[in-house]
């Protein structure tokens, strides 16, 4: 089935190689016939009419425009028919169905003025007249007639259907196209999704680590028991940072076994906070407003995560003694939050080149729910973040 498929694909895409190989067959049975006969003029119409054929598919109206001039050199010269006649309705068949629409008609057109001029110039030619010369000329033309058109037909019926195949073809070729996009899209949504989670899991797990490790240190000598605890907190969150990150490589691995747990929602903002608190970072939450629907669980955890990633930037930069303030402010198109503190601000850190992803990621999470996002240093110290994530309507 494979050795038949590859044959008619060398077929189908080698049109000059097929068609000059039948061509020179033709030449070969209808030519050498007319030397024979010592009839050279009818050899040569007879090649003439033949030799075109070669570029039938490939260059139709070169073709057909030879086939139409050696036809009117022979009614010019009152040839007989010869063999090579049969070019004709090949090369009709092959415009209407190679070939552009104004050949196609062109062609058809042609064949039809060529079945009266032949037959007018055979009935001319001959002795019989009367009724009975009319009644034969008129058959003659009949049937050249229908040879033409039924040679036109099949062209023209060939042509639709290679237009049908070509339409799919590039139906094909185009779903490829945007498959593959989406593919693409796809991967680079859940590329930027993942960076989202790493950082925020990382970031919020090592900025708690290192505070903590660096007042264990200080405390080391003074008070052992502050060690202590600082030391507890730094295992504590090594821990959940490692089981959360082992649950992001399993669902990324697919693996059916791999531990899942429910993302974290505005509900365990309680946890999130007594974890801060515990890394000596002083907070001030309010909440004020009642819910008019519940947000979303993605539209939650974006709330979850844009509070754990600025309590984080207090962290790293608002430096020493520094109080935040968390306000969840809940109104009647969403959910408000603030986020501010009074310490040193970003501008005492500034981020490396290229850098910034927690605001990008904060960005990136809250655009998903057509939310706002505002961050910037306070006047007179200090850093805000404000956040606003509406309710999707149905």
């Amino acid at each position: 089935m494979d050795r038949r498929h590859a044959i008619y694909e060398w077929f189908r895409i080698n049109h000059f190689k097929v068609d000059l190989t039948a061509t020179c067959l033709l030449v070969l049975v209808f030519g050498p016939v007319y030397l024979l006969a010592d009839r050279p003029l009818l050899f040569f119409i007879s090649c003439g009419l033949l030799l075109p054929l070669a570029w039938r598919r490939t260059r139709p109206v070169v073709a057909s425009g030879c086939v139409i001039a050696v036809c009117l050199i022979q009614w010019a010269l009152a040839a007989e028919p010869v063999a090579g006649q049969i070019a004709v309705p090949l090369v009709i068949y092959a415009t209407a169905a190679y070939g552009p629409a104004w050949a196609s008609r062109t062609v058809l057109l042609a064949g039809l003025l060529g079945g009266i001029m032949l037959t007018t110039r055979l009935y001319s030619s001959t002795a019989e007249s009367g009724i009975m010369g009319l009644t034969i000329g008129a058959l003659y033309t009949v049937l050249i007639w229908m040879l033409v058109l039924v040679s036109w037909t099949l062209g023209d019926l060939t042509r639709v259907r290679r237009l049908q195949l070509q339409a799919l073809e590039d139906r094909t070729r185009r779903l490829e196209i945007e498959q593959h996009q989406e593919r693409q899209l796809a991967a680079a949504d859940e590329r930027s999704h993942i960076a989202r989670e790493m950082h925020d899991i990382v970031a919020h797990s090592l900025s708690v680590i290192i505070t903590q490790a660096d007042g264990a240190r200080y405390a080391a000598a003074a008070k052992p028991e502050l060690a202590t605890e600082a030391l507890a907190t730094i295992a504590a969150t090594g821990r959940d940072s490692l089981g959360e990150m082992r649950r992001l490589l399993g669902v990324l691995r697919s693996d059916d076994d791999a531990p899942t747990r429910p993302q974290p929602r505005l509900s365990d903002l309680d946890e999130l906070l007594l974890g801060f608190r515990a890394a000596s970072l002083q907070i001030a939450f309010e909440q004020s407003g009642i819910p008019r629907r519940d947000l979303p669980a993605g539209a939650e955890l974006t709330a979850y995560r844009i509070i754990q990633e600025a309590l984080t930037n207090v962290m790293k930069h608002a430096g020493p003694k520094a109080v935040a303030n968390v306000s969840l402010t809940w109104q009647g198109r969403g959910l408000q939050l603030d986020i501010d503190d009074d310490g040193r601000g970003a501008a005492a850190d500034p981020p490396p080149a290229g850098g910034g992803n927690g605001l990008r990621g904060m960005g990136e999470r809250i655009s998903l729910y057509d939310g706002s996002l505002t961050a910037g240093p306070i006047q007179g110290g200090g850093f805000r973040v404000s956040a606003f994530i509406p309710y999707s309507e149905a």
